[in-house]
């Protein structure tokens, strides 16, 4: 015989379970019917560039799995942390994403941008790499990079290089460099790669430190490229080594990704997952890729947040051996 505390425990935990099926019901529709408007993605980078050419024919891809059209904005600034911060801002519903710069693992200690990007975003897929690399003018005295190395340990701080702003992955992994090879260089800080190619080109600087902006001028003859700075040499410039071939244990890749706010529900975060998957594995996406020097570097949204998690670490020992925090004080 049921009791009346009995009963009015039974209806407790039956109407506990409704709640929490109410609860979950909105979710499930979201889900079932995602995407049910256009999505905005966010470039933390100008239009016209390698990122941004990259990011943009991943969307028109992942567009046609999604079913629905993806804007591209660009929100540029403060080397990607203001495009990227406006990401983490964003309402977690799916419709708004972006690139995610590994450089925030960089920033956000720091303190360049306030955002954990351990907490505070949602990992979709890693894509691409960077190929890095050291060039000079053509009529430059360096003829390889051991030539550079012996002029700077002859004249300390005379040979300078010019790179795309300070604690970015220019100006980090030349310093990385310079401290394996025991010598130190006069570092020019300049607010993008476009400028600091310029003055290279115009003689006013010894060397440059970038993404392969250098690479058509190496090609037409007016840049020599002295080494790259991935795992393995790069297929466009086979005969360039790496740095590690030349000695200098120094791997610089900076691999792009595609990101959400933290949130998500995960059944979008899954359709999202399933659609940056098939864009970035597409051999329409390998073909522009190759030609602009990124190497594709796929991760899934888990394998890529553990990734970002390791790097994370190796930048806390970075930033204090390089005395990181001190630099973009002085500006």
């Amino acid at each position: 015989m049921k009791t009346p505390r009995n009963m009015a425990r039974r209806q407790l935990v039956l109407g506990g379970l409704g709640a929490a099926a109410l609860a979950t019901a909105p979710a499930l529709a979201l889900a079932a019917d995602y995407p049910e408007r256009p999505l905005t993605f966010i470039c933390p980078w100008p239009a016209g560039g390698t990122a941004d050419r990259s990011m943009r024919i991943i969307c028109q891809i992942a567009a046609r799995e999604l079913g629905q059209p993806i804007a591209l904005e660009n929100r540029a600034g403060a080397s990607g942390m203001i495009g990227t911060k406006a990401l983490a801002s964003a309402r977690p519903d799916g419709y708004t994403i972006g690139q995610i710069p590994i450089s925030v693992t960089r920033f956000s200690q720091i303190g360049t941008v306030q955002l954990d990007p351990l907490k505070d975003l949602t990992y979709l897929a890693r894509t691409s790499g960077q190929t890095f690399g050291i060039a000079v003018p053509a009529r430059s005295p360096f003829k390889s990079l051991r030539d550079a190395v012996t002029q700077a340990k002859a004249h300390p701080g005379t040979v300078t290089y010019a790179h795309a702003g300070i604690g970015g992955a220019t100006h980090v992994g030349m310093e990385q460099f310079a401290q394996a090879a025991g010598v130190k260089f006069n570092a020019i800080a300049y607010k993008g790669g476009s400028a600091a190619l310029q003055d290279v080109l115009g003689e006013q600087v010894d060397m440059l430190a970038d993404s392969s902006s250098w690479a058509p001028h190496v090609e037409s003859g007016k840049l020599r490229l002295l080494a790259t700075w991935g795992e393995a040499r790069t297929p466009r410039f086979k005969d360039t080594p790496t740095l590690k071939e030349l000695g200098f244990d120094v791997v610089v890749e900076a691999p792009n990704g595609i990101g959400a706010p933290k949130g998500l529900p995960a059944a979008v975060e899954k359709r999202l997952r399933d659609a940056f998957r098939t864009a970035v594995n597409s051999e329409e996406f390998r073909k522009v890729a190759e030609s602009i020097d990124a190497p594709v570097m796929y991760q899934d949204g888990p394998e890529y947040q553990k990734y970002v998690q390791t790097v994370y670490r190796q930048e806390t020992d970075l930033i204090r051996k390089l005395n990181l925090k001190e630099l973009m004080e002085k500006g």
